[in-house]
């Protein structure tokens, strides 16, 4: 896959040190930001859907949107953190259409670029490692305008070392869902495009040039999902992400989503997420 990197809007939300003596155990992380770890001294280990992963000195990890992991730290641990927010311009969120390492070697000069982007965003540094401290409403709507306040230069280079930075996963990135069928690939790029529109089976399948039934079957053959499922998950994902940074009323909401019935987009977002979109909501803005 190939995208105009102007397409691509990275934000810092957070940057700092982290110093541990092993207190760094949150469980059950989820965050609508990916996290990206430089690790200085000492082990600690991150829990993933994929596996367990040892965090070693001078060696990058990133953590996707969205992916919930644990952290387990029974000894000094070292490591700069940074938490980078895809700032999307259209429905799209282009980091998200790649399967990243979670582990990379850090190349030479990378702690030098991680220490200036500290430098020059002293204000993002955490107050506190719990994720319930900073992973809420204010802190992420505080953070955004503090990026939008920041001098054009400052913005520039920031965006710079975070280009760098993610650059290092993007070389050994493969494309998310990476199917045989170009049919289906197609059908893939058409739901990222118009994720906030009402997608209708049928009609894909029919873009496909497939009956229903068989579209059905080689969409998840080659997914692993069937299309309800993936479209779902995608279209919770934005709104998850729409209830965190902004205001926007859940009925809104909901219909910026291709979703007519108020109702039923309740329940979907409580079956998928164990609370109600307002609950959610709610989780979220406290400090």
């Amino acid at each position: 896959m190939n995208y105009p990197i102007d397409k691509l809007h990275l934000l810092t939300l957070n940057v700092g040190l982290a110093d541990h003596m092993a207190d760094w155990n949150w469980k059950n992380v989820r965050s609508p930001f990916a996290r990206l770890y430089y690790v200085t001294d000492g082990t600690a280990q991150v829990e993933m859907p994929s596996g367990v992963y040892t965090l070693i000195p001078n060696h990058l990890y990133f953590i996707p949107a969205y992916t919930m992991h644990s952290y387990i730290c029974d000894a000094p641990f070292s490591h700069y953190y940074i938490h980078i927010y895809e700032d999307m311009q259209s429905d799209m969120s282009i980091l998200d259409q790649w399967d990243y390492p979670v582990e990379v070697k850090a190349a030479p000069g990378d702690l030098e670029l991680v220490r200036r982007l500290c430098f020059i965003n002293p204000f993002l540094k955490l107050q506190q490692s719990d994720p319930e401290a900073y992973d809420n409403h204010q802190t992420l709507i505080s953070n955004l305008e503090l990026n939008q306040r920041r001098p054009f230069c400052d913005k520039v280079e920031s965006r710079g070392i975070l280009y760098i930075l993610m650059s290092r996963f993007l070389k050994y990135a493969t494309p998310k869902a990476d199917v045989k069928d170009d049919r289906i690939h197609l059908t893939l790029a058409y739901i990222r495009k118009h994720i906030g529109e009402r997608l209708d089976i049928e009609q894909l399948a029919e873009k496909a040039c497939m009956s229903k039934d068989h579209f059905i079957r080689v969409f998840k053959h080659e997914t692993g999902e069937t299309p309800n499922a993936f479209i779902t998950k995608r279209k919770l994902e934005k709104a998850e992400l729409t209830l965190v940074t902004t205001n926007m009323a859940v009925n809104r909401i909901a219909d910026a989503l291709g979703y007519d019935d108020y109702s039923y987009f309740n329940r979907i977002f409580k079956k998928n997420s164990g609370m109600t979109p307002q609950q959610y909501r709610k989780s979220h803005f406290k400090l």
